[in-house]
């Protein structure tokens, strides 16, 4: 399960230094899925064995130079509704300034966790201006460097522990299936199609934190839990946010499930929102079917599916062995054929491959096609294992690692996607020294 933390404060205390430190550090390892451009405003972070979602609400702003105090008020709001844990990040340099005032205000009434962060501490002369911001009230100042880094590591180390321990009590064995998608594109729709049942909208009490609707679903021999984070709130103040918010609802169901049901809308395409999803759920490991929604308003030609779906798979690149289903949420077209991929989907994500199996099969591979040599030196993959991880990973142990480029490691996934069935769910691929 994934926690989501929010970075907050006003402009200029080094919100995107400090969020690039997290996202790209060397022990905060991400995983780069090459040709993917990292979206500055999300980032995943593994840290003492806990993975999270990072958000800087500051990227959200358009005209960064004249930011008013409304506009820093409504992101405070969003992080307060939609991460576990808030990061208030403050500025040494300049001390506390009305705006500071301001945003602890808000931030003081609520439950969740907050962190006061005092940036900019860059040298031991600035570490005596920490205390300052005790003022505040928020309790525990952080004195970091988001420059050199100081300071970050006992940070997050207190960061995760704040997280809920929830792993454990959730860890039933039914599969965990969200529906995701941008606005509009007919999720509440799927969802009631699915239960059958038109849902109230639940009424907002503040403070809570888990706003996804688990409904378990167990008819027509399917038995698994529907994660909805679609129809939860209809917020007036939101509009302009939209986008922003519909993201973080996006983030939220991915952490909360195994595998994503994807929902585009067929008369408008894949656009580029949906392709930031599709890229948040490859990131964070979880499996995909990516449904074509309103196919029933589209006028057809013969051949227009499989146009349709080459387009999205080009789109999709590199990550294109994903089940794709043509649906219509209100005629129920096709809606089973929907969950009978999703199903599919989260068995091939907890397939293990024997190793002798994988080595035999791989091997060939190698043999058909060896990693280039470099500088002269010829790089020798010896054998390949499946790691023990939850979601498929593949160790290729060799006498150089470090040569190995993605091209070739790409090759190597196409093998074992040939070989062995993982449709719908990304693989990840490791040299590591024998």
């Amino acid at each position: 399960m994934g926690n989501i933390v929010a970075i907050v404060g006003r402009p200029n205390v080094g919100k995107s230094t400090f969020f690039n430190r997290l996202t790209e550090t060397r022990q905060a390892i991400v995983d780069e899925i090459s040709g993917v451009t990292r979206d500055r405003h999300y980032g995943n972070v593994f840290w003492n064995g806990r993975n999270f979602t990072v958000i800087d609400t500051g990227g959200y702003i358009t005209n960064s130079e004249d930011i008013f105090e409304e506009e820093i008020r409504k992101q405070v709001h969003l992080a307060i509704d939609e991460a576990d844990v808030i990061v208030f990040l403050v500025d040494v340099a300049n001390g506390i300034t009305d705006l500071d005032e301001s945003i602890a205000n808000m931030l003081r009434k609520i439950k969740k966790p907050v962190m006061l962060v005092a940036n900019k501490v860059d040298n031991s002369a600035r570490h005596l201006e920490v205390p300052q911001f005790y003022g505040l009230g928020l309790g525990e100042v952080y004195g970091i460097s988001s420059i050199n880094g100081s300071g970050t590591g006992d940070l997050l180390d207190d960061l995760v522990e704040h997280f809920t321990k929830e792993e454990e009590e959730e860890e039933s064995e039914l599969p965990r299936i969200a529906v995701v998608g941008r606005p509009n594109v007919g999720k509440s729709s799927l969802i009631n199609s699915l239960i059958g049942e038109e849902r109230n909208i639940v009424t907002e009490i503040s403070g809570t934190t888990r706003d996804s609707i688990n409904t378990r679903y167990s008819k027509y021999n399917h038995d698994f839990i529907l994660v909805d984070t679609a129809g939860i709130r209809k917020k007036a103040k939101v509009k302009e946010d939209l986008e922003f918010y519909s993201v973080m609802r996006s983030i939220r169901a991915i952490e909360y499930s195994d595998v994503c049901m994807l929902l585009l809308d067929a008369t408008l395409g894949i656009e580029s929102q949906d392709v930031t999803i599709f890229h948040l759920i490859h990131r964070s490991k979880k499996g995909v079917v990516v449904l074509i929604n309103k196919w029933d308003l589209v006028e057809k030609e013969t051949g227009s599916v499989k146009e349709f779906e080459a387009k999205i798979r080009e789109k999709l690149e590199p990550f294109t062995d994903v089940p794709i289903v043509f649906i219509s949420a209100l005629t129920k077209q096709r809606i089973h054929k929907a969950l009978e991929e999703a199903i599919k989907v989260f068995e091939n994500r907890n397939r293990k491959i024997p190793t002798s199996k994988l080595n035999e099969v791989m091997q060939e591979a190698i043999k058909a096609n060896h990693p280039p040599a470099i500088k002269g030196k010829y790089i020798r993959i010896k054998y390949v294992t499946q790691l023990p991880s939850r979601t498929p990973a593949f160790a290729f142990y060799c006498n150089l690692p470090q040569y190995i480029k993605e091209p070739y490691k790409r090759y190597l996934e196409n093998k074992i996607r040939q070989n062995f069935v993982f449709t719908g769910v990304p693989i990840q691929i490791y040299m590591r020294k024998k």
